[in-house]
């Protein structure tokens, strides 16, 4: 039979947008003009630990879609909004834990798939040949947005983000790549961000930089509170501890403060992605309390269908000691007295830093118990860093204290 294929990749973006994504479209087989522009990025480093981003085979899948799906001669892209409100009084409470949006619900890879599988099979009825399609959900070296951009579904915003100009940021790409030629949509060209600079200038850590010479936007990704919190396995750097505040898992800043995405987000109606209540900006203690009651395979098995298993337990414990070192109450030292004997010396390490940031007698007394035992090495330098800063600025505060009456009752900082 004739396909008319005009007909048919119409029909396919009214059927992605019917099955629930918010903005579909189709984007051509050729190379990506940003290939040299991530090359750079890579070549400076800028990727931090994320190896993955820059082996050679992976490189050079970004570079050709071929070499993913042979004979691929189109690509559906299809955009599903995640946007949720943040609870009341998150995230100005220190005391409360914020996690991306993104992550406040089910695991979306499994949600989009799901959808763009079913797409495939459907499209598969529509054709006189055997079709074959390989979906991805941000689970393969693609660059999806450059392909969202090519599809017409927006532009590179400063904060590296897809940028809608009617829906703003906070959505999921999902591909389809397909062995058939379907029509292609034309490219986003128009660069909307313009002069402004919100997000750079609200970025704690100074990680978004700006565009280089060709438009591309820069983001270092050491300085990320996302990649700092999901991405890196090891200790968060020291500077950087302070600036992450009580962001434990991700970060939405850049989002925030854009004007497109504050003022066209609108809540998410799929409801894989409302928020779990123990994810909705949850008490950090008892975040922290949580995680020290589960094994690494413990908290995989519990959070199995949620995206922050990605940072596996140490690391989100880990970011959970920041955060409570960042909202430096007395409240917190039960909690962190107890992740100093964490197993996992990525966690004693960085409850040490917590509880030097603290002014309270208990947190010296942990700091100093525990010093005395302690045999991991970084760890050890971690304890004695803390000790040190309280020597500083808290013993002449407990003397004082010692001196002085207690009100009855009275709670928070010693």
């Amino acid at each position: 039979m004739t396909i008319d294929r005009q007909a048919l990749g119409q029909e396919l973006r009214e059927r992605a947008l019917s099955s629930g994504f918010s903005l579909a479209g189709i984007a051509p087989v050729n190379s990506s003009a940003h290939m040299r522009a991530y090359r750079e990025w890579i070549d400076e480093g800028r990727h931090g630990e994320m190896e993955y981003l820059s082996r050679t085979d992976s490189v050079s899948r970004r570079a050709d879609l071929d070499s993913t799906l042979s004979d691929v001669r189109s690509v559906l892209v299809v955009a599903h909004e995640y946007y949720v409100e943040d609870p009341p009084g998150v995230p100005e409470d220190a005391s409360r834990a914020v996690i991306a949006r993104y992550a406040r619900g089910e695991d979306y890879h499994d949600v989009v798939k799901d959808k763009l599988v079913s797409l495939a099979r459907w499209l598969d009825t529509k054709i006189d040949s055997k079709l074959h399609a390989r979906a991805y959900v941000d689970t393969g070296p693609i660059l999806e947005r450059d392909l969202a951009q090519r599809a017409g579904l927006g532009w590179f915003g400063k904060n590296t983000m897809l940028i809608n100009p009617q829906r703003g940021s906070y959505f999921f790409l999902g591909l389809l790549l397909l062995d058939i030629e379907l029509p292609s949509d034309e490219p986003f060209a128009e660069d909307h961000c313009g002069t402004c600079q919100a997000c750079l200038d609200a970025c704690p850590t100074g990680a978004l930089l700006g565009r280089d010479g060709s438009g591309a936007p820069i983001i270092d990704a050491r300085r990320c509170i996302s990649y700092l919190t999901i991405e890196l396995r090891g200790p968060i750097p020291v500077e950087l501890r302070p600036l992450m505040g009580n962001r434990v898992y991700g970060c939405d800043i850049c989002q925030e403060v854009c004007p497109f995405s504050s003022k066209f987000s609108v809540p998410t109606s799929e409801p894989a992605y409302s928020p779990k209540s123990e994810f909705d900006g949850p008490p950090l203690i008892e975040l922290a309390e949580r995680l020290l009651s589960l094994s690494g395979k413990e908290f995989l098995r519990e959070f199995a269908d949620s995206p922050v298993t990605r940072a596996g337990r140490k690391g989100l414990l880990r970011n959970a000691c920041v955060a409570l070192g960042n909202w430096g109450s007395e409240e917190a030292v039960p909690a962190l007295a107890a992740a100093l004997i964490d197993p996992a010396p990525l966690v004693r390490g960085h409850a040490a830093w917590a509880l030097g940031r603290i002014d309270a007698s208990a947190a010296f007394q942990a700091l100093s118990s525990r010093a005395l035992v302690e045999e991991d090495s970084w760890t050890r330098e971690e304890i004695s860093a803390a000790l040190s800063s309280q020597d500083d600025t808290l013993r002449p505060r407990r003397r004082h204290d010692s001196r002085t009456s207690r009100v009855p009752g009275r709670t928070g900082s010693a």
